[in-house]
């Protein structure tokens, strides 16, 4: 699959996005061809983690969420981390450019705590998705239904469980990137 000419943000947290989750698929996208744009809360760089408190690498954050719009872009990452996941629920910038990828019908991955994001979004509601376990009460709170699966894709919104299932959902996420499926579309066929 190709991604050539597609432009896909990938959201990053100050410090707390867990380092498989952001490395592995901003990685893949880079490979199938997309242009991959680091957006962050804030400018500089961004530090990851492993295991939520280990500290891992330095990211340089291309653009920040005040300065992109979900207009600029053809696809959204949101990856795990609980910290990372939370830094990101509680900005509102962050909220409102992931709302506007649901409200454009553009396809979006999310994995592990990431989910909490789209909840804040309150954009969960009537979706079928997987998450982090311990995520899953409070996907079902938000109205959506919640699975034990590698990787889920509910008209274009790919989400999985923890790192162990980056093969598939690097891999679906390419495949949904570049198919350009999307929420919209799937509602109206």
């Amino acid at each position: 699959m190709t991604l050539q000419g597609r432009k896909i943000a990938i959201l990053i947290a100050p410090r707390g996005t867990e380092e498989p989750e952001f490395t592995k698929p901003r990685d893949a996208l880079v490979q199938a061809g997309a242009t991959v744009t680091v957006v962050g809360l804030e400018a500089g760089e961004a530090e990851t983690v492993n295991n939520d408190l280990d500290p891992a690498g330095r990211y340089p954050v291309d653009r920040t969420v005040e300065a992109v719009s979900a207009s600029d872009f053809q696809g959204l990452v949101i990856p795990g981390g609980s910290v990372g996941a939370d830094k990101l629920r509680g900005s509102a910038a962050a909220i409102a450019f992931i709302r506007d990828f649901f409200a454009q019908g553009k396809p979006v991955g999310v994995i592990c705590h990431g989910p909490w994001t789209l909840i804040e979004a309150e954009v969960v509601k009537g979706r079928t998705l997987t998450s982090f376990p311990t995520v899953k009460t409070d996907i079902r709170n938000a109205g959506g239904t919640w699975v034990d699966a590698e990787v889920v894709v509910d008209q274009g919104l790919v989400t999985s469980r923890n790192p162990k299932d980056l093969p598939a959902f690097c891999a679906k996420i390419v495949e949904e990137f570049a198919e350009g499926r999307h929420p919209a579309q799937a509602r109206s066929a």
